[in-house]
């Protein structure tokens, strides 16, 4: 890709696996941030590395150790995750191009999420866990070059933990939600979401992003 082809949120190809742009910085030769997908490890490199793809129906992929398949027809349920595809928030809302979100309720195909964004039905798919025959894989631009091994990991949240346990919060951590510009600490925890104090609940993930949550305490260590 060129430079100038490139913006926030874009999924795309790098090293044989699919990752999304979070920022792009043109005064920096390696000026392309990305989070890789499967489990939000962050990279620095050129937009001549990466190659450009626009999701699709039943195209399936790997978010945060578990595989999920965009499904454009089918109707949300409180729980589910969207991939917001066509973004056009409101003034309050913030979210942009591929943002991940949980669904809290439904009304009329427009979804309000865990992070209290109005998204309208005709902004997002639904992402359904797993894979069906039908899927065309989209977490390696050619499966064919990743070992078995890795493959299986890949999809194993407890593996992801394992190797990666600096990113992982705790009970007790407090961070800031920069949208809202309010505090709050994390209270509950299951293996992939993290419940604050104040009743939100959103993706383990979705803390790697400063643009939205900063950290400002770690239980047992001041930052």
């Amino acid at each position: 890709m060129k430079l100038f082809q490139v913006r926030k949120g874009q999924f795309v190809f790098y090293r044989n696996e699919l990752h999304k742009v979070y920022s792009v910085k043109p005064m920096f030769k390696k000026s392309v941030h990305l989070y890789r997908l499967k489990d939000m490890q962050q990279i620095l490199t050129k937009a001549s590395e990466i190659e450009l793809y626009r999701p699709q129906h039943n195209d399936t992929f790997i978010f945060y150790g578990k595989r999920y398949t965009i499904d454009k027809d089918k109707r949300p349920e409180p729980g589910d995750y969207i991939l917001i595809i066509k973004p056009a928030p409101d003034f309050l809302d913030h979210y942009s191009l591929n943002s991940i979100e949980k669904v809290d309720s439904v009304e009329d195909g427009n979804v309000v999420t865990t992070r209290d964004n109005g998204v309208k039905h005709s902004e997002y798919v639904v992402m359904v866990p797993g894979k069906s025959d039908a899927s065309r894989e989209i977490a390696y631009y050619d499966k064919s070059l990743v070992p078995e091994e890795q493959q299986i990991q890949d999809e194993s949240i407890s593996y992801l933990a394992e190797s990666d346990g600096n990113i992982k919060p705790v009970v007790g951590d407090i961070y800031i939600d920069v949208n809202n510009e309010t505090k709050a600490m994390i209270v509950a925890m299951t293996e992939d979401e993290v419940v604050f104090g104040h009743g939100v609940r959103i993706h383990v993930a979705d803390l790697l992003n400063e643009e939205n949550y900063k950290l400002v305490y770690r239980f047992e260590e001041d930052l």
